[in-house]
């Protein structure tokens, strides 16, 4: 088969490397990709948005499947695109129509749901311009911390937990009124703080059965004990130790079931990966947020874990067949390091030639924010590398993956040494 991924970061690298390793696919395409996928695929300079370039690219080299990586196209329809096209609309399509993209498209959208299905999250109320000092009010009946978060994609960064009663009303006026996060923040979700441990929860869906992917955790914080600035993600661990068989019973039953049920019963199709990040608040799982694809970094590390032909598991979402797959799931535990750009997630240099990589054993080597340039690998984002490694338990695997992302050398390279250092229990 020939198979087109859309995208160019970790994700995307770790996707196209599984399709890479299937039997079925004859040529792997890339748009637009990154010097880790030119490795293993043909990159095409084609945007992720730029539905008409991706239309000639799929009628050109004959594509039969895609996959979409990130979730901007996927909000944007290119889904519906492709079904109202004569000449596209026998591709499939791996991703869920626009109306259901909502679903992260918006944060609002997304609570409705939960609260139309009963799906458990945290108290929330919506606010816009015109409804600031509404907002304030609300704000005091709470309890600190406090969350504020934008409705529209913000590429991850537009959550905000604050202490301070009046730094939350700032940030709140700030995100109305000033367009702090542009369009994305025109209403802010003002929503409890719920205090738990947080873990990843993946669900693949053909509209109406579903199949879970190995949980996992996700580390945004820049700084080390997660402190400093929300980030794209630093690294990632799978399995979560604590999500043991009871608790994924529970997150399956008050959760997933729900989420897929709803979405048929909504008349919302879907056909891809759900993201549901989750709070284990005592015994019980709450929803934090949904996404409409995988998450990055996580996917670098419940992706290598899946034995299954990833290519066979696609057409059966694809078809509708989903419930005829058996899913192989690696049982040891992958963790996923991410080498950052000085200054990210704030302002950073691109341009960095990278070395080292060729050096790295018993690891893989995710390419996030890279590109070839004069024959060269240098930096083109803040997510640079991802180191990813198998071990018995968490601890021997971040062992590899750390002495492995010592040999890695770029200009301002960054990384968190601490990762698990709150499942240390």
């Amino acid at each position: 088969m020939n198979i087109l991924v859309l995208g160019s970061g970790g994700r995307e690298h770790a996707i196209s490397l599984k399709i890479s390793q299937s039997p079925k696919t004859s040529n792997l395409f890339v748009a637009p990709g990154n010097a880790g996928t030119s490795q293993i695929a043909t990159n095409v300079e084609v945007g992720v948005n730029d539905f008409e370039a991706i239309k000639q690219l799929v009628l050109k080299e004959s594509i039969e499947l895609v996959v979409v990586g990130p979730e901007d196209p996927l909000v944007n329809g290119v889904h519906d695109f492709f079904l109202k096209d004569t000449e596209l609309n026998a591709v499939p399509v791996i991703g869920p129509e626009k109306a259901a993209a909502e679903l992260e498209g918006s944060k609002e959208f997304a609570k409705e749901f939960m609260m139309r299905h009963n799906i458990p999250t945290a108290a929330y109320e919506s606010f816009t311009s015109e409804t600031l000092e509404k907002g304030y009010t609300f704000l005091e009946t709470l309890n600190p911390p406090y969350v504020l978060k934008a409705d529209g994609l913000a590429a991850g960064k537009g959550v905000l937990i604050l202490q301070d009663l009046q730094e939350a009303k700032d940030e709140l006026k700030s995100m109305l009124v000033d367009s702090k996060f542009g369009n994305a923040s025109a209403t802010v979700v003002i929503e409890e703080f719920l205090d738990g441990i947080e873990l990843s929860c993946f669900v693949l869906t053909d509209g109406t059965n579903y199949k879970i992917l190995p949980t996992a955790k996700d580390y945004k914080r820049i700084g080390e004990g997660d402190t400093g600035l929300n980030t794209g993600g630093m690294g990632a661990i799978s399995p979560v130790p604590f999500a043991d068989s009871v608790s994924m019973g529970k997150i399956e039953r008050k959760i997933v079931k729900p989420t897929v049920d709803g979405l048929k019963t909504d008349n919302l199709p879907y056909v891809g990966f759900i993201f549901i990040g989750l709070i284990k608040v005592g015994d019980e799982p709450k929803v934090i947020e949904y996404n409409v694809r995988m998450g990055d970094p996580e996917t670098e590390v419940v992706i290598p874990r899946l034995k299954s032909d990833l290519v066979d598991v696609l057409l059966a979402m694809a078809n509708g067949t989903l419930d005829q797959i058996d899913l192989q799931i690696d049982e040891r535990t992958a963790t996923t390091v991410m080498a950052v750009s000085g200054g990210y997630p704030e302002a950073y240099e691109k341009g960095k030639e990278i070395t080292g990589a060729e050096n790295i054993q018993d690891s893989i080597v995710f390419h996030a924010g890279t590109k070839m340039s004069n024959g060269k690998v240098v930096t083109n984002g803040g997510r640079v590398i991802a180191v990813t490694s198998f071990g018995k338990d968490f601890k021997e695997a971040l062992k590899t993956s750390y002495q492995n992302m010592e040999k890695l050398h770029f200009d301002g390279m960054y990384y968190r040494k601490d990762l698990g250092f709150d499942l240390d229990v």
